[in-house]
């Protein structure tokens, strides 16, 4: 099988100066992300040379900034998993393509019509103002999208802005941002969706995913979904009214931030930075204090990471804003804080979580309280083990009482 790959790919990639031993250790990364063991390593770099010759592929843009695409071309040499986008054929991909017009746009056309291609999708879907919120080439692009996803195998919605609206859908969205799915199922396409979270993705994860089609690519495909391990969430779409079932790879979000951060040993001992350019922070502390959602964030990140796998964001000195969650705009602000507001639906709008808590606890002790100077003047109930004020760490760094800081 791997003999099958020579020839043309690996001429391409030395060009480059990527070497065969380099393509094919990358494969075997490729293949433990899918879940593989390393022997498939050499039916990958196959897939790969095959794809790169007939099997086609749509990168379109909706409402976004592009950031999934600086983060798949902006690398500073020869990078395998750019390299191996490349030499897919990627008939349009607005951003970094040459062509320009009506001779880029006809690209589309002619793609849809051969049939047989993968649809990449980055940004939100703009629903506002029955889709005249975002014009390509004088169309609605929804239409562009609806188009191109009814003549797709299989379609990869890429980054937070795709997966659910990302910074779009943040409220009040006044341009009806939206995702990918939720919309597809608005207008009924069938065509299978896999998700890829964060903002922007992994080109990692981006290039796995195309890996898993090209290997599937001949087969019918309905089954790319069932033959790609799979884990999914489902939500409420304020602006579609959908109830929305996301498709994620298990490889991108099978374990939380937190489960693998290198900063977990500083959670367990108690050591969290309270304030950016303290000691605490020089010394690489937790940064939970500091508003990380990494507990209740679902991804890859601290494996994968980003720019040839160097760094991520919580390496870099920030914490984690949680942009591999649902709403994460709303529900993960403000960043720098524990608390977030949280979507409640039309009627209570945004709320501090705090500021239910408050509440309902304030009820909740009212009662407690009531119930407790009972049961003392009953004379049930003696004085009971000393109680600690506040955690000893927060004591010794001179946190106030009942806060985190």
């Amino acid at each position: 099988m791997a003999q099958e790959a020579h020839g043309a790919i690996y001429d391409l990639l030395a060009v480059r100066g990527v070497s065969r031993r380099d393509f094919l250790k990358y494969c075997s990364f490729v293949a433990a992300m899918l879940g593989l063991s390393e022997a498939a390593a050499p039916a990958i770099a196959a897939a790969v040379e095959k794809g790169s010759k007939l099997k086609p592929a749509l990168w379109l843009n909706g409402g976004s900034c592009s950031g999934c695409t600086e983060s798949m071309a902006q690398v500073d040499s020869p990078d395998v998993a750019t390299i191996v986008l490349e030499i897919l054929s990627l008939n349009y991909f607005e951003t970094i393509m040459a062509a320009a017009g009506e001779y880029a746009e006809q690209n589309i056309a002619d793609t849809i019509a051969a049939g047989g291609y993968l649809l990449i999708y980055e940004g939100a879907v703009m629903t506002g103002e029955d889709g005249n919120t975002l014009l390509v080439a004088g169309k609605k692009g929804i239409d562009v999208l609806q188009e191109a996803a009814e003549g797709a195998d299989a379609i990869l919605a890429i980054g937070a802005c795709a997966v659910d609206g990302g910074w779009l859908y943040g409220y009040p969205n006044p341009a009806g941002a939206t995702g990918v799915q939720a919309y597809l199922d608005k207008v009924k396409v069938k065509t299978p969706v896999v998700n890829l979270p964060c903002c922007p993705t992994s080109p990692e994860w981006v290039v796995a995913m195309v890996v898993q089609w090209l290997l599937v690519a001949d087969d019918d495909p309905a089954t790319f979904l069932a033959k790609t391990a799979l884990r999914q969430r489902t939500y409420t779409d304020r602006y579609t009214g959908q109830n929305v079932t996301l498709n994620y790879p298990e490889y991108v979000v099978g374990s939380t931030i937190h489960d693998n951060c290198p900063r977990r040993g500083h959670f367990e001992n108690g050591d969290f930075v309270t304030e950016f350019g303290s000691e605490e922070e020089a010394k690489g502390y937790c940064l939970y204090k500091m508003g990380c959602k990494g507990p209740q964030t679902f991804t890859q990140c601290p494996i994968t990471r980003w720019n040839r796998s160097v760094s991520w964001c919580v390496a870099s000195g920030a914490p984690c804003i949680g942009c591999g969650g649902l709403n994460w705009v709303d529900n993960g602000t403000p960043f720098f804080k524990r608390l977030s507001s949280m979507e409640t639906g039309d009627t209570l709008g945004y709320v501090q979580p705090g500021s239910v808590g408050a509440v309902v606890g304030g009820v909740a002790a009212a009662a407690l309280i009531a119930h407790g100077l009972g049961t003392k003047a009953a004379g049930r109930m003696g004085d009971g083990p000393p109680v600690e004020e506040m955690k000893v760490y927060d004591r010794k760094h001179g946190a106030k009482k009942g806060g985190d800081k």
